[in-house]
């Protein structure tokens, strides 16, 4: 579905069964029949292209608020506004979320982002004090999106096109990456840090990462994030 309708697409829990709904034409649902051997359609009532507008709703992550530039935040909170868009991360995902709360039991320092997506959490770790920060992506739309997030949240974030499989990282304090169980153990062998914050995969799943012992796991909704530390 994310390749198919990069721009968004909604999911809904109907009892046990998870439904996947676009808003499309009929070459669109062509599309969806294709991939998936099942589709129904309908027509949509008006006001349908601001619709999406109501499945982006801020989070609190402690004195966080993680939300999109419609909502209105908490007067007490440090506020990260994220434009939801093609890249990966607007916060309201438990992987986000779970990597967030970890991020909070962390001393302040040189950061790196691995992955970032849409920069909720390289911009967040500015937010928190952590400096200087850098994030990475393989794909020019999350650069662009973090690029353009992190100038709209007033944070120094240096932004790169990399591949962490194979292109030189800084050495930092603390590392994070929300990507998969695969891609954690791939970076966790490259990347040069005190501390590592992982996520991407689900709760009956646990990385191996060479060089680090485990610290702590957070779990919520079938999802984990775990932190670790050199040694």
């Amino acid at each position: 579905m994310i390749s198919l309708f990069p721009q968004g697409f909604e999911e809904v829990e109907r009892g046990r069964r998870l439904e996947l709904a676009a808003y499309t034409d009929a070459d669109g649902a062509t599309s969806i029949w294709r991939a998936f051997g099942e589709v129904s359609t309908s027509a949509v009532a008006d006001g349908w292209k601001d619709r999406w507008r109501r499945f982006h709703r801020g989070v609190r992550v402690g004195p966080l608020w993680v939300g999109p530039p419609w909502e209105t935040p908490p007067a007490d909170a440090t506020v990260v506004v994220i434009e939801p868009g093609r890249a990966f991360g607007t916060g309201a995902h438990e992987t986000t979320g779970l990597c967030l709360e970890l991020l909070l039991e962390l001393e302040p320092g040189s950061l790196l982002d691995v992955g970032c997506g849409s920069g909720v959490l390289a911009i967040a770790g500015a937010k928190l004090g952590h400096g200087p920060v850098t994030a990475v992506d393989h794909d020019p739309q999350a650069v662009d999106a973090t690029a353009r997030n992190a100038r709209s949240n007033a944070v120094d974030v240096t932004v790169r096109l990399a591949d962490a499989f194979c292109d030189e990282l800084p050495a930092v304090l603390v590392a994070i990456a929300n990507l998969s169980l695969d891609a954690v153990g791939r970076v966790g062998e490259r990347v040069e840090t005190a501390e590592l914050v992982t996520s991407g995969y689900l709760a009956s799943e646990f990385p191996a990462i060479p060089g680090f012992h485990h610290v702590a796991r957070r779990q919520r909704r079938g999802w984990a994030a775990d932190r670790w530390q050199r040694g």
